[in-house]
């Protein structure tokens, strides 16, 4: 039986919506459901096994409005055994000290809910930016950074290669 896969996230301009749509489209039937955390519960997580958390940082590295008031009302959820991977917007030109900072913001809750396994860890080259707290390590982000404001052309090259991580990461593609 294959695993579940279910995507969730926040969006306030529709980019980080746009990018759960082509993440969704890639995927196609390996992804079960697709929330806006605006307008679910944090209970439905406990339902799949693979966990795809969308997440944008806004003003200076707060975290998008929807997961913010998510967030607090995550408490008492079990993610232990679940695997975790994380995509997100940013600024690098405009926020380059705090670029991605709401995906670490958000790993940092997350794994404090039964320890879930990181997936999709994504390499940092091609990327200009000076501090990030969603540094896996000083090469790696924790998941998939994206940038509407620069990178926008980069966008489908990076979901595929991301999602061919994730799908490896979670052995469902051989490595």
């Amino acid at each position: 039986m294959n695993p579940t896969i279910a995507i969730f996230y926040g969006s306030s301009t529709g980019n980080t919506e746009m990018a759960a749509e082509k993440i969704k489209e890639e995927l196609g039937d390996f992804v079960s459901h697709v929330a806006d955390v605006s307008k679910c519960e944090p209970e439905e997580m406990n339902q799949y096994d693979i966990l795809l958390l969308g997440v944008s940082t806004w003003n200076i590295g707060e975290m998008q409005d929807d997961w913010d008031a998510f967030i607090p009302r995550m408490e008492g959820l079990d993610l232990v055994g679940k695997k975790v991977g994380f995509f997100a917007m940013g600024d690098a030109g405009g926020y380059p000290y705090n670029f991605l900072d709401a995906m670490g913001q958000l790993w940092e809750v997350v794994k404090g809910l039964g320890n879930p396994e990181l997936v999709g860890v994504w390499p940092t080259e091609g990327y200009e930016f000076d501090e990030s707290q969603a540094m896996y390590d000083d090469d790696h982000f924790l998941g998939l950074g994206l940038d509407e404001e620069n990178q926008s052309d980069l966008h489908d090259e990076r979901i595929h290669a991301w999602l061919m991580k994730v799908m490896t990461d979670c052995k469902l593609l051989p490595a």
